[in-house]
Order: structure tokens, then sequence, then C-alpha cells
């Protein structure tokens, strides 16, 4: 009969300083008092065998996430996990529901697909149902949007310590004061992610449910574990709160400043295009990655942290990203070396979408606060052309860029969505479709407004094919699409000869 080791701890060491000034390991951070007592009792969370964490520490949910998830920690001391069979958002799955308040400004269609206010609260009921089987129930409270004026308070319900520490990253971490006076969320996440939902539920087609819901301001996530799922929630939330409450201009773009000139750049562009990559300039600072607000005072970061994806990452093409992979960064589907913990980035056995989840000021030259008080210089829509048309850099007028943005041409890259596997072209209005909310020519009329009002110059960038289609010619090496945005910059390009084609 062979022996199976038991790897369980038999004896923890007492903590030197010991409770109740500093608790003990067991101290979970259930420090709910009063009216937040009673919303976890009223939303149907059974508070006699649940244990909750709010906003725990980043070295207990590594603890957490090792012990309970299978999670492993990288050489760098980033924590390695894994989001399940789903390694990717899945934009079938994704509904809105359809009610009073907010259904006369929704863009319904297959973006946004309709959903009945009695099934979500099946699968909302469904959701806390299965948060009450567990022991652990992690709750993080943060911000999204970097300007006060604007802000949003969010907090994220769920079962791992992953997803936990990922919205940890994404979100506005708030100071001790500010969880101590949080109050009332305005959006509220429930992840059950582990368990599926049931197809059977009238508008379900799969196992898998997305849904978000305007007049109760709150997400359910059912049959997916991938994490980007509350990323892009929060982002649709606010894609509809800014223009529609606030009367600001909410975008998919990634934002930087130069550190001499104060020239802010906004860059536009879907996921594998190069956003992440090229805002992340060692001669400028960096306010965000990906989701920004075109404010009437300037630009804000939405998000608290950068979702960068990680395939062939390397210290000497992006030097930045690769340093930011550190403790209390997330490392999501990559594939290690179990001798030496070391991350294969060429390896894409899991999915070709891994990725890193870090905070933002991971990047030396981040700007915190991720807030500007000044307009935009330059406007860049890049593009991923998977046939190999475009140039590498174009100088758009107003009509032309009003055009780019709403028709959004691009490539899908493979592992952005579940069972993308080579580059597909697609046009994606506003550089966001899948995460779009209103009408497209809501936004195209806001940009085209704030654009005047700057007079911002824009930029057609291709990170695409050169000297043929995907499979014949290559990719634009990062370098050569490094010098065209320093070109950008630096006025280069304004005073360059062009050859003008009509759209």
């Amino acid at each position: 009969m062979v022996h199976t080791p038991h790897y369980q701890t038999p004896y923890i060491t007492p903590y030197i300083v010991h409770a109740p000034k500093h608790g003990g390991p067991d101290d979970g951070g259930n420090n709910f008092l009063g009216q937040d007592l009673e919303y976890f009792s009223e939303a149907g969370f059974d508070m006699s065998k649940i244990h909750i964490r709010r906003n725990a520490p980043v070295a207990q949910l590594y603890e957490d996430a090792i012990r309970n998830e299978g999670a492993i920690i990288s050489n760098t001391g980033a924590l390695i996990n894994f989001s399940g069979k789903k390694t990717g958002r899945s934009p079938k799955d994704k509904r809105i529901v359809y009610e009073e308040t907010s259904k006369d400004d929704i863009w319904w269609g297959p973006v946004n697909i309709k959903m009945d206010e009695h099934t979500f609260e099946i699968n909302r009921e469904r959701a806390i149902d299965y948060l009450n089987t567990r022991d652990l129930v992690y709750v993080f409270d943060g911000f999204a949007g970097w300007d006060p004026k604007y802000r949003i308070k969010v907090r994220v319900i769920c079962a791992r310590a992953y997803h936990a520490l990922f919205m940890n990253n994404m979100l506005i971490r708030p100071t001790e004061d500010e969880l101590k006076e949080f109050g009332e969320p305005d959006f509220i996440i429930y992840n059950a992610g582990q368990f599926p939902a049931n197809r059977f539920t009238t508008g379900m087609t799969s196992t898998t449910s997305v849904e978000i819901n305007f007049k109760r301001m709150e997400m359910v996530i059912l049959g997916t574990e991938y994490a980007g799922e509350m990323k892009k929630g929060v982002f649709s939330v606010m894609h509809y709160l800014q223009p529609v409450k606030f009367g600001q201009l909410s975008l998919h773009s990634s934002a930087n400043v130069g550190m001499e000139k104060g020239d802010v750049t906004l860059f536009f562009g879907l996921s594998g295009t190069g956003k992440t990559t090229l805002s992340a300039d060692p001669a400028r600072q960096l306010i965000g990655d990906d989701e920004h607000v075109w404010s009437d005072t300037g630009v804000f970061n939405i998000e608290g942290g950068c979702y960068a994806k990680c395939i062939n990452l390397s210290s000497e093409k992006e030097p930045e990203i690769f340093n930011a992979i550190r403790f209390g960064a997330i490392l999501e589907n990559v594939v290690f070396d179990i001798g030496n913990r070391h991350p294969d980035y060429d390896d894409v056995s899991i999915t070709e979408n891994t990725r890193c989840a870090y905070p933002i000021e991971f990047i030396p030259n981040a700007r915190i606060p991720c807030h500007v008080d000044a307009q935009p210089t330059n406007i860049i829509m890049l593009t991923c052309d998977a046939y190999g048309v475009l140039p590498p850099v174009s100088k758009l007028s107003p009509e032309q860029a009003s055009y780019h943005f709403l028709a959004g041409y691009t490539s899908k890259t493979p592992g952005t969505e579940d069972g993308v596997l080579e580059p597909v072209p697609t046009f994606s209005t506003c550089y966001s479709a899948p995460f779009i909310v209103l009408h497209p020519s809501r936004y195209a009329e806001m940009l085209a407004d704030r654009m005047q009002e700057a007079n911002a110059h824009c930029w057609l960038v291709n990170t695409g094919w050169t000297g043929g289609k995907y499979g014949t010619g290559k990719r634009c090496p990062l370098k050569y699409t490094r010098r065209i945005v320093d070109a950008i910059h630096s006025g280069e390009l304004l005073s360059a000869e062009y050859e003008n084609f009509d759209v």
C-alpha cells in the first residue's frame, strides 16, 4: 500500500503579537457593522454560516488562494492562478435587464441582449444561494473613477481569493478612512462564477450568464471564472452613467501625459491593438491603460490597475509591464516551470489570452492620482489590420476621425474572446462594441465636440500586419510603432509630407 503524505501544516506558530490588537490567523476582516450587516442579511446572505473577509490584505488573499485554489507563487512573487474552462470573455452570454429606468437609453441588439427582470432575480438568487454554501466569502469595496466628482462606489462579492485580489488591483483602493466611511455602494457585483446558470431558465442560452441591472445597479456572474468579466462589467456601468448621469465622455482608451509639456494623448483600440503597451512609455507618465473619461476639465482613469496581455512578454520589449509582475500582481492562466516557478510567456497551451493584473502604481512613471486637468493634444486610433492594407500611420481629418471612430476597424486577435483562434477582421464601433451601452452616435457626437473644442490632432496607427496579410506578412515590429508614436508626441509628424487618400 502506497502511503500518501498529507501536506497540511500540523502546527502553526503562535502570533508574536496576539489579539485583540492585531487578531489571529483567522482574523478575516469581517468588519461590517450596523447597516452593512443588515444589507447582507436582507440580500439573502446567511451571516450565521458564512465568514466575510472585507478588503482582506494582499498577503492573506495569497494564503487563501494557495491553500484553497491551488495557486502558485512565481519566482518574482506574483500569484499564478487559473480561471478554469473560460479563459476569455463570453460576449454571447452578456445580458442587460430591460426595465423602465434605462430601456430608452440602451442600444439594444446583439451586444446588449434583453433580459427580463424576473430572470435576473432568479439568477441573483442562484448566485447568493451558491455564495451561502461557501465557508469564506470575499468582499472588496473600492472606487471606479479617479475624479471624486464622477466616481462611483463599487462592491464586489465573490467566493475566490483570486477574484478578490483581481478587483483589489483593478479598482481604486480606498484609504482606511474612506473604507470606514464607504457607506452604501453605487454598484454591486455578485460573482458566483464557479456555479453554472440554469440553461433552462428563460433567456439563458448556456450555463454562463453575465448580466447587469441598471435599475438595481447590480451585476450577476454565473458559469465563468474569468476575472475580466468583472472589470468589463464596471466599465459597462461607467459607459452608461458617465454620459447619461454626468454628461461626460467614457472611452475605451489608454492615456498618458508628457512630463515636460504636459500634453495628454488618448489611445483608442480594442484588446490586442497595443493600448496597454504603447501607453507604458518611459518618457511619459501613465494615466491608465484601458478605460478613461474625457471630462469637461480633463482626463481621468476609471481603474486603479492594469490588465496587460502576457503573450510573448519580455523585459526587452515591454520592461515596465515585465517589472510590474511582482508581489501583489496576478498572473492569469500563465504556464510556469514547476521546477523554478519561472512563467513561460511564450507558452499558449492554456490560452493565448494570458494576462497580468497589477496596481497602476507598479508602473514606475504612473501618474498618481490618475487624473489630469488638461484637454488631450493627440488622439491615436490603434488598429490591428490583419490584411496588411493600412499604412503604419495616417493623419486624419475631423471627418475621417469620426468615420474611423464609428467604424472601429480592427481584427480580433487570438485569445481575446472564447473561440477566436486566428485574427478575424471586425468593425467595432467606438472601438468598444463589446462594452458599448448607448447608441454609438451619442459617444461619437461627444467626441467630435470635445476634439473640436480642444483642437486635438487625430492619427490612425496600424499595429497589425505589413508586407501581406496574416500568415504571409509580418506584424509591424513594436520598436517601429514606438518610433511613430514618439514622432507624434514630438510634433515631427505634423510637419511631414502626406499623400491624401479619400474616405
